[in-house]
């Protein structure tokens, strides 16, 4: 286990909350990329993967949590889409 790979998804981590709460009470898709949530999606992902195959430690535990955060982002963001679209129907 590396300190530097626990700093590392500390400080990525440390982002979502705000982003997630910031998306929560915008209730509007506007300024998000899913292009990029995906690729973050993705990326943690393949660091998950690489842990339980190559290198199992703790750290994963990280890596599931950043996930998950990322993936309730980006449920917000289809929810905000959802909400921008009944606001131009009106």
């Amino acid at each position: 286990m590396s300190i530097f790979e626990t700093i590392m998804l500390l400080c990525f981590g440390s982002a979502w909350p705000f982003s997630i709460y910031s998306s929560y009470k915008a209730g509007t898709a506007k300024g998000k990329s899913l292009f990029f949530l995906v690729v973050l999606l993705i990326g943690y992902l393949s660091g998950i993967l690489h842990k339980m195959i190559y290198s199992f430690d703790y750290v994963i535990i990280l890596y599931i949590l950043n996930f998950c955060l990322i993936a309730v982002d980006t449920g917000l963001y289809f929810r905000n889409k959802r909400l921008d679209a009944l606001r131009n129907f009106e």
